[in-house]
């Protein structure tokens, strides 16, 4: 029995994900269903893909993947299943897979064509779900769709390099529960256009100038303690997804402070890499 994900903006006051997981169970008692998240920020795809797209591969192949954000149909955002390096992904047609697959090209893609569903305002519940089973026990793509060749691609998102390549604009993509800041600018950008030389990372009035590989780097430790770098200082990392983080050394939200509200930084705002 293949395994379930549900990553949703959910939430867990209300009954949606019971209501989900129960209709799973009454279709596959055997199933095996993983919560990836139902914290996702309401709408919010670009941390819906980070999320996801930072998850996904530590699954099995042949792992059915469920996603719940701005899942309503409308003609700009089919309902669609695209099956990514050995993974099927059930989603709107919001542009959250083309961030997933930003690297790679979906061996299929189909346009969902369930001829008894109902619209409503829960199409989690009464296509996804579906679809999930139906997979789950050996069905095809073709049985519940068309080919589809359309999948929105959310550029919007992509860094920025300007000045002949001496200066990187990026922005904050998620913001983690560390209060640290993630943006969108990965390594193997970073290390294509840095050439050897300097850098300063801009972030509001602050410069920093290493990014480090993790966070105890930032400590130097053949110094006196007293004179070393402690907790409530920034600093920067190239975190486990090789994006690069903005963090508090050993921030709490109630006692030093995270870096998004010590940095005044929320989703979509500015970060620059400055090459000398």
């Amino acid at each position: 029995m293949a395994i379930i994900t549900l990553t949703t903006d959910f939430g867990l006051k209300d009954h949606f994900v019971a209501v989900l997981k129960g209709s799973i169970y009454s279709e596959l008692p055997d199933a095996k269903i993983v919560d990836i998240s139902h914290d996702i920020m309401p709408f919010n795809i670009q941390e819906c893909a980070y999320i996801l797209s930072n998850s996904y591969n530590s699954f099995p192949k042949g792992t059915i993947h469920i996603v719940g954000v701005d899942s309503e149909e409308t003609p700009d955002n089919k309902h669609v299943v695209a099956l990514v390096n050995g993974h099927y992904f059930i989603s709107a047609n919001t542009g959250v897979i083309g961030l997933i697959t930003s690297e790679m090209t979906p061996e299929k893609v189909v346009e969902i064509n369930l001829p008894d569903s109902i619209a409503n305002s829960f199409p989690v519940l009464n296509v996804f779900i579906q679809v999930a089973c139906h997979i789950a026990r050996g069905g095809t793509l073709e049985i519940v769709g068309k080919p589809f060749t359309e999948l929105n691609d959310l550029r919007e998102f992509s860094p920025r390099i300007v000045e002949d390549g001496k200066k990187i604009i990026g922005s904050v993509i998620y913001i983690d529960n560390y209060g640290n800041v993630i943006t969108n600018i990965r390594k193997n950008l970073f290390d294509a256009y840095r050439n050897g030389r300097n850098y300063k990372l801009l972030v509001r009035n602050h410069k920093i100038n290493q990014i480090h590989k993790a966070y105890n780097d930032f400590i130097d430790y053949s110094i006196d303690k007293n004179q070393r770098k402690s907790a409530g200082d920034l600093l920067a990392i190239f975190n486990s997804s090789e994006y690069i983080e903005l963090a508090i050394y050993k921030s709490n939200l109630t006692t030093v402070g995270g870096a998004s509200t010590l940095l005044g930084l929320d989703y979509r705002d500015t970060i620059m890499v400055d090459f000398e």
